[in-house]
């Protein structure tokens, strides 16, 4: 069967798909995607995959590829890494090295490649570099209208004119990404920027039914990807830990200590008992009568599933960056990067939170550490080079010396070694001597036994014994 290109891949492939779920690093797994699919995503794209590790790792091709059995998870798209640590937008300036990796994809493989990019902040270069995907073998390009450096804080207004002048210059399906709150910011993008379909990563985590222009409760979303978790396993506690955090962020931000547990629970029936507790705690609110008052400023109560703004960054005196105007075009935008919030927790913040509640991730008050005398990272505390562990090691070894700091028993090792081998060779050497001993004494005996087999025996008649022995010629 001949590969499809360009439009007639979106046609009969992706089934002229307009709503669209990103590709998400550790969210867009298969439970979620069928949770958006339910409610009205169309085609969903994998969490980024480690092409080399999918390449050798049978168990991770089928934990990440569980959907072969799932014709629900359809029309589905890879995103695959091609690099380690030199992959995505921070490949965006090397034009040779990109053109020759989607070429070669497209010449050696036996489905339709894209390609998802972001803009620069000159238009004419965001349109030469789309025009060059697009001639390298690109049959559908993701056009993300935020440059590289607008993340977390930064993130900032997509600029939908790049995306429109992209999908105007060249002849293949683009998707729009950025801005995108509401199923109508989905239409009027479609609207104003002439493209195929439109692409939602965090407005999606908050509110999973975007697509169908519905705000359901909050408990509603959750219990109902609960479900499917269980009925699709596995799924990461990790990833599921997360979707929770963001689905219930508005009402974690007045339920504090609901936010403490759902951090340091350690399975799914603990996450789930949790979800539990907050869809009481804000029924209970309901009948007391709560419903119509907004916290912070939003448009629904807390409790119902609605886009997360993002705080703008502070100017030196205090206040918010930019105008007004721009204030509220924040208000309508949706944050598609998967950054951590200035109030959520990393997992890895979550697990040391869990272990020392107290313990302040606040960078201005973040202790300061001594450096190491060799490469300038932290010491160890009780390192006896007062370095870091990297460097001990080194020293150590090249020392044959101890640094019970960080482990390490070079010395320790080295004589252990040396006594085992003494005492292999002392061992060796009176194994040696007592051979010898047991040869004298069996030459010894030996000839013992030669002498007596010479000598004259004895006769054993006693008148003859007594003649022998007293030499007394006897009377005839």
């Amino acid at each position: 069967m001949a590969k499809l290109q360009g439009f007639e891949f979106w046609r009969k492939t992706l089934k002229e798909a307009r709503f669209v779920v990103a590709p998400m690093v550790d969210q867009s797994e298969l439970a979620w995607r069928l949770l958006s699919r339910r409610h009205g995503a169309q085609l969903c794209y994998t969490p980024m995959l480690h092409a080399q590790v999918f390449v050798r790792d049978a168990n991770y091709r089928r934990e990440n590829l569980y959907n072969e059995v799932c014709q629900e998870d359809r029309p589905l798209i890879t995103q695959v890494s091609i690099r380690t640590g030199h992959y995505g937008a921070f490949l965006q300036d090397e034009w040779e090295l990109l053109e020759k990796m989607v070429r070669l994809a497209h010449e050696k493989l036996s489905v339709p490649i894209t390609c998802k990019i972001r803009v620069f902040k000159e238009l004419e270069r965001t349109v030469r570099y789309a025009q060059m995907l697009e001639k390298a073998g690109c049959q559908l390009i993701t056009v993300h209208g935020r440059t590289k450096d607008q993340k977390g804080a930064m993130t900032g207004i997509a600029n939908w004119e790049h995306i429109m002048a992209v999908r105007k210059a060249v002849n293949i399906p683009v998707f729009a990404n950025g801005n995108i709150q509401h199923l109508s910011d989905v239409e009027r993008c479609i609207q104003e920027t002439g493209v195929q379909g439109v692409m939602s990563a965090e407005g999606n985590l908050h509110n999973p039914a975007l697509f169908e222009e519905c705000s359901p409760p909050v408990w509603e979303m959750a219990e109902e990807y609960l479900e499917v978790v269980k009925q699709y396993p596995p799924c990461t506690l990790s990833f599921v830990r997360a979707h929770l955090f963001k689905l219930w962020h508005h009402t974690l931000q007045i339920h504090h200590d609901l936010r403490e547990e759902l951090a340091k629970v350690k399975n799914l029936e603990g996450l789930a008992g949790v979800s539990k507790k907050l869809r009481l705690r804000c029924q209970e609110e309901i009948t007391r009568g709560k419903e119509k008052e907004k916290e912070g400023g939003l448009p629904f109560p807390h409790w119902i599933c609605q886009p997360y703004v993002r705080p703008a960054p502070k100017e030196p005196d205090g206040n918010s960056k930019g105008s007004e105007v721009q204030k509220t075009m924040c208000q309508k935008r949706a944050l598609e990067d998967l950054d951590a919030t200035a109030d959520t927790l990393s997992k890895n913040k979550q697990k040391k939170r869990s272990r020392n509640p107290n313990k302040n991730f606040s960078p201005e008050q973040k202790p300061k550490y001594i450096k190491c005398e060799q490469c300038g990272n932290p010491k160890g505390n009780k390192c006896v080079f007062n370095l870091c562990r990297g460097c001990c090691k080194k020293k150590a070894f090249k020392e044959v010396a101890d640094c019970p700091s960080h482990g390490l028993r070079f010395k320790t090792r080295a004589e252990k070694q040396k006594a085992e081998k003494n005492a292999k060779k002392e061992e060796g050497e009176a194994t040696k001597d007592g051979d010898a001993t047991t040869t004298e004494e069996g030459e010894a005996t030996e000839t013992e036994r030669s002498c007596s087999s010479s000598s004259p025996q004895p006769p054993s008649d006693p008148s003859i014994e007594l003649q022998v022995q007293s030499k007394t010629p006897l009377p005839l």
